[in-house]
Parts: structure tokens; sequence; C-alpha cells
């Protein structure tokens, strides 16, 4: 039928569609009644709703996790929510400062960040100089390097700051480590020691979050782009320290676009330049890519 044809006299106009209202439910990782929330584009407005909800400020947030209370970084929120999760957000708690004398090139951490200012410790590798000082812990929020402030920064460019400091210097970190609730007092351990809790099932969509611009529902995404962003994320913590599955989902959407392996280091100069990725790992992304492909068929 053609819809441009003058309706019959007495006719009704079908209904609009209705979006449907999204909200979400959230409690804080420690204890307290569980929140609802909408209305949200990106992480600083979900973490401005989350501590609307809580009578808090939006800085006493270091990270949100998903269906987990615990410190757990395989369930860190990143730049998607699914539609059926539910949101726990860790608060500060005690500041500690520790004295760290790098002797080797690489300290062992690798940082991520929560996307609203603070820069905080994904994994600490086993053997590492940061491993073998017992009140650093995975979820420790970086505060200040010698006394500098490092708060705004990007896990990027917090990674770069420890990378550059010399060795055999002592220095200073002042971290915030997540407030917990009495079962996760003396945590020490790496979340994938963690006992595995039921999962929650989760919609097949998610809302993914935007810097800028609104945030839109979109469908999980395949198996090809998920197996190809860990790949990716992989390499990111390789060559970078750092981990960011977001990041890693946006290189993936560039190669995507991309004719060869050229066509898309230009891509990635042309949205991530500010990263400023090494020949090299653009040349292993560029391969670690197809074999997801290849792999998933």
């Amino acid at each position: 039928m053609d819809s441009s044809a003058p309706r019959e006299p007495g006719a009704t106009e079908p209904p609009a569609r209705v979006r449907p209202r999204l909200v979400f439910r959230t409690q804080l990782a420690h204890g307290s009644p569980t929140g609802r929330i909408e209305g949200f584009t990106n992480v600083r407005e979900l973490y401005a709703k989350i501590a609307e909800a809580f009578g808090i400020a939006p800085t006493e947030i270091l990270f949100c996790t998903l269906n987990s209370h615990k410190v757990d970084m395989q369930k860190l929120l990143g730049g998607q929510i699914g539609l059926e999760d539910f949101i726990f957000a860790h608060v500060r708690g005690e500041t500690k400062e520790v004295e760290v004398t790098k002797t080797e090139d690489a300290l062992g951490l690798t940082i991520t960040d929560n996307g609203a200012g603070y820069a905080f410790i994904k994994r600490i590798k086993e053997g590492s100089i940061i491993n073998r000082i017992e009140t650093v812990c995975v979820g420790d929020s970086i505060e200040a390097i010698n006394d500098h402030s490092i708060v705004g920064c990007r896990h990027y460019e917090v990674a770069k700051m420890l990378r550059e400091l010399p060795k055999s210097q002592p220095f200073t970190l002042r971290l915030v480590q997540p407030r917990r609730a009495f079962d996760m007092i003396g945590q020490r351990s790496r979340s994938s020691k963690c006992p595995v809790e039921a999962k929650v099932s989760s919609g097949r969509e998610t809302l993914r979050l935007r810097s800028g611009g609104a945030a839109t529902v979109e469908e999980v995404p395949s198996d090809v782009e998920a197996a190809a962003t860990r790949r990716v994320d992989d390499l990111l913590e390789s060559y970078m320290g750092i981990r960011d599955p977001e990041l890693a989902a946006a290189v993936v959407e560039t190669a995507r676009s991309s004719a060869g392996a050229q066509a898309f280091a230009r891509g990635l100069d042309a949205v991530l330049g500010e990263f400023a990725f090494p020949d090299e790992f653009v040349v292993e992304v560029w391969a670690a890519i197809g074999e997801a492909r290849d792999a998933c068929g």
C-alpha cells in the first residue's frame, strides 16, 4: 500500500512505535539497597545517575562490575551493558601509599580506567615487582605517582608514565582501594581465582555507551567480532600494558572497514592517532583479526 496516498475519511493513524524505557538495576558493591537508573548516554552520566540514586558524589565511584559485587576484572563494565545486566558500583575505600623500586623495565601491572577520570590496576603479573608488594591489589585506583596526581589521566597515559620511570630509583604510588564488604576483606588473588558466581541471564541486545552522542541499543557482537576483540585486547596488554575492550572493539571496527593492511594502518592513525601504535603492533593486530575470522569460519 502506498503510504503517501490520502487516507480514507475517518481512518485512524497507525500507532507510533514507542521505544521501551531502558531501566537498569544498580547497587553499591559493598552493600546497599537496590536502585534503578535510566537516561544516560556515557559512563560519566551513568556514574552521575548511580551517585544520585545513593546520595554520594560521582567521584566516589572507582569502577563498576556487571552481575557481580566482587572485584572481578572479567566482569568490568566497559562500553556496553546488556539490557538485563545488574550494575554494581565499587566506591572509594582506604587510601594507602607504597614505595616501589623499579629493578626491571616492567612493573608487572596492567592498567585500565573507568572512563571518568580514574585509572586502576586490572592485572598483576605473577612474580613481578608489584606482585611482591602484598599491599597492592587488583582493583586499586592509582591516585598519584610521586605525589603527582594522575586523576583525569587515561590508562595509556598512566602506563607510559610508569614505563618511563628510571630504574633503581624508588618512587611512591598513592592508591585507593575499593570499599569492601566483610566477606571481601583481605582479597589478594586475581579474579580468575574467585569462586564462579551464578550467571545472570543477559539479553541479546546491549546498550552501547558513547563518549560523544547518544547511547544506542545494538545486537550483541558476532562471534567473529568478539574473538577478534579479545585477541586485540591481549595485544594491547602485551605492547602497552593496558587492557581496554572498548578500544579493542574500535580497532576491530576500523579493520572491518579497511580493504587491506595499509588502509587499516591509515584508518588507525585517523581514528586513534593519539595512541601512537607502533608499526609492529599494527601488523600483529591485522594478522590477529584475520586469524579470528578464519577460526570462526
